[in-house]
């Protein structure tokens, strides 16, 4: 097959760590197919200098995606289909694809809908967490999700509850698969905690909580920093290391002083994604206090490295981490989360049977999957109905 894939969840010469788990996903997809990836650089991002994103085995493109600001984010799909056409529309009617795949629900989605229909070729949907748990609480968003799901040859949950969630929306049934990410395990595998700290200069002697992930408040991160307040009044050798990158990065410092525990706060920055493996292998624990989620790597690979996790009990993650592995707690709950914490801290862990049950998240399996049901998409299109041939896309 010749695939297009629309989304802004890939890396780019301006944020090459970005969707690192579409990047390993999309790069196995190539290696069974003609695979292009077209991804949106909000207009805001095209600043200072470019680098290699280093994806190999696909056609990488992106373009600029300029869109309203504030309450005019309704018109995003909009404007994110003629940004596609009008930059990118003569590219995309000569290529002739098979199949389009939008990886996100709005605007990518909504408008890879209508890429699709123009160029007269089928299209999947594949659903992450906020983009319909968070983006669909708008009722003008949501009006337009709706049938893009509906009208889509297949979606593409990375959990069940994103699957359950699809239907609510109005995505037919019948056309709705779970396909958890994968884990690759030659990366991601337990080993020496005191030779993973002594490669980043971390204490020996330290009880080490860990974060990895965006540095915003949905995550969980201020969260996370008020229930270690706690533990650290309790495990006075506890310390908390950030991994990340984002909108609260200068203020857990500052958050940090007013609690008391500025001592015991490490925050690191964003690191390369190979570079996690040894984060994972030196913690004891990886903390993941998000308010919305699908179902996050971070969590699928620390546990691959035998780490116990915490998490709160929303999107998808309590599919995937069993009490072996780690607790779950309500979201928006420091004390609870912090009593959490210091029930991990006292627990013993058999890392080898964490590692063993993330080993079942294969990207083998995740991409035998994928490639069905987009072949099936392509199989389904090839006859259409009258009402999906009478389908118009929008006016520019």
């Amino acid at each position: 097959m010749k695939i297009l894939i629309l989304t802004n969840l890939f890396p780019t010469p301006w944020d090459p760590r970005r969707g690192t788990f579409n990047r390993q996903q999309f790069q196995r997809l190539g290696q069974r197919h003609r695979v292009d990836v077209l991804t949106a650089v909000d207009f805001r991002e095209r600043r200072g200098p470019r680098v290699a994103t280093g994806v190999s085995g696909l056609g990488e493109d992106c373009f600029t995606f300029y869109h309203p600001p504030g309450i005019g984010r309704f018109l995003n799909a909009l404007c994110f289909f003629a940004c596609v056409m009008w930059q990118r529309g003569h590219a995309l009617r000569a290529a002739r694809y098979d199949v389009l795949l939008a990886s996100w629900a709005f605007p990518d989605a909504v408008a890879g809908g209508w890429v699709a229909r123009l160029l007269g070729i089928p299209y999947v949907v594949k659903v992450h967490g906020s983009d319909i748990n968070v983006q669909a609480a708008s009722r003008l968003r949501r009006m337009q999700i709706g049938p893009a799901l509906r009208e889509a040859d297949a979606v593409v949950a990375v959990s069940d509850a994103l699957a359950t969630r699809a239907v609510a929306l109005g995505a037919r049934a019948d056309t709705v698969e779970t396909l958890y990410n994968g884990v690759d395990t030659a990366l991601f595998h337990p080993g020496d905690r005191d030779d993973a700290r002594r490669r980043l200069g971390l204490p020996a002697h330290r009880r080490i909580v860990l974060f990895v992930g965006n540095l915003k408040a949905a995550k969980g991160c201020l969260d996370l920093l008020d229930a270690f307040a706690q533990v650290a009044r309790i495990h006075d050798d506890a310390c908390l290391v950030f991994v990340g990158d984002g909108a609260e990065r200068h203020a857990l410092p500052r958050r940090a002083a007013s609690l008391g525990c500025a001592s015991a706060l490490c925050v690191i920055g964003a690191v390369d994604h190979a570079a996690t493996a040894d984060w994972f292998r030196a913690a004891d624990l990886l903390c993941l206090p998000s308010h919305n989620e699908g179902v996050p790597n971070v969590v699928l690979e620390a546990m691959a490295c035998g780490t116990p996790v915490v998490a709160t009990r929303v999107g998808g993650i309590p599919e995937v981490l069993p009490a072996l592995a780690g607790s779950l707690v309500a979201p928006h709950r420091p004390d609870t989360l912090a009593a959490a914490l210091c029930d991990a801290l006292a627990r013993s862990f058999d890392t080898a049977a964490i590692a063993a049950h993330a080993a079942r998240f294969r990207w083998d399996d995740n991409i035998d999957r994928l490639d069905r049901v987009l072949l099936n998409a392509v199989a389904r299109h090839a006859a259409p109905s009258t009402e999906r041939a009478d389908r118009l896309p929008p006016p520019l």
